[in-house]
């Protein structure tokens, strides 16, 4: 049976062509966060290491692996903005994480539009259907086991203000495979998207 596993230890190296953790777990949702700096310069980025993590009140989180313009804003101006990632909107999603220079706009580079927001100051992209607003909860910065750092930050935000296009709230439920939303697999250049005929339901055990 141990030669149907392959085993490893990821301090050794997984010994595949590919490291397959990220797409072990996953597809990941993306975290597209727009954010400025203290002097109003606008960034736009996704994230694919991102999550929800509470209900009540609404909280987000993405990681930054290394020291990027969105973790440098966040801890300046203590806001950011998540916007959906959806099909149509892939091509600039993708656009917006290339490697330029922080004075660079990625919302230009994308040609993407900032909105402005209702309650923070970082704007929103018009064209994604949904954004949240966030206010920085905490920012953590990541350790091994044996408490050494890494040089990774996880980003937690507050929903504080939700934008959701109404022509995804059927009946008033909110339709997930309606948004295309797209979603990060474990491969150089794997994404997926979600299809209304992917949907499945199961309802928890009653106590």
């Amino acid at each position: 049976m141990s030669d149907d596993i392959h085993s490893y230890e990821p301090i050794k190296g997984h010994g595949l062509p590919h490291d397959p953790f990220n797409a072990i777990v996953g597809p990941r949702p993306i975290g597209w966060i727009s954010s400025q700096d203290a002097h109003g310069k606008l960034n736009l980025a996704p994230y694919s290491f991102f999550n929800a993590f509470n209900y009540v009140p609404p909280i987000i989180g993405f990681c930054s692996v290394g020291r990027k313009d969105s973790l440098n804003n966040v801890e300046q101006t203590g806001e950011f903005v998540w916007n959906l990632a959806t099909r149509s909107l892939a091509e600039a999603m993708n656009q917006s994480c290339a490697p330029v220079a922080s004075d660079v706009s990625e919302f230009e580079l994308a040609n993407l539009t900032p909105l402005a927001s209702h309650v923070v100051s970082v704007p929103r992209v018009v064209e994604t259907p949904v954004s949240f607003e966030c206010k920085v909860s905490q920012i953590i910065q990541l350790q091994r086991a044996d408490h050494e750092l890494v040089p990774s930050w996880l980003v937690m935000g507050e929903v504080v203000a939700v934008h959701i296009a109404k022509w995804l709230l059927k009946d008033g439920i909110y339709d997930t495979a309606a948004a295309q939303p797209i979603l990060r697999g474990g491969g150089p250049a794997d994404y997926f998207q979600i299809e209304p005929q992917d949907l499945f339901k199961m309802f928890r055990p009653q106590a």
